[in-house]
């Protein structure tokens, strides 16, 4: 038998990282040179597939207008347009959401409060020109 040695009893483990709520639920943010590996924001993703779902059936000629598709949806027509503005994000951010990439501070609420439609102003806004590769 090799050396044996005795566990210790209890072993400290010390992890810096503060709580933040965020669209309703509460999640660990760790300090920002800690790896960070993300999930992608459930309803951040849900908003895009929508926005994008609704943008291809306008598109096509499914719904004549946006009135028509809030109609259908059973949606008041400002909410529609301001889920539909999310089609006007850079291919970048999009996909830095989706993956789970994009900063802590994005949420949906910011993205419906506006957004400039140039691609770098935006990337600049949310806080993303140092994450993606443009």
């Amino acid at each position: 038998m090799r050396g044996h040695h005795a566990a210790p009893d209890s072993i400290v483990l010390k992890v810096p990282f503060r709580i933040v709520k965020r669209g309703g639920r509460k999640e660990v943010h760790l300090p920002p040179d800690a790896p960070q590996h993300r999930d992608a924001d459930d309803t951040l993703v849900r908003a895009l597939a929508r926005a994008f779902r609704w943008k291809r059936q306008l598109d096509t000629g499914t719904f004549a207008t946006i009135a028509d598709l809030g109609r259908h949806e059973k949606i008041a027509l400002s909410y529609v347009t301001r889920i539909l503005r999310l089609t006007l994000l850079a291919p970048d951010i999009v996909e830095a959401i989706l993956a789970g990439r994009h900063g802590p501070g994005i949420s949906l609420a910011q993205l419906q409060a506006g957004f400039p439609e140039e691609w770098d102003a935006q990337r600049a806004l949310l806080g993303l020109s140092k994450l993606l590769l443009h």
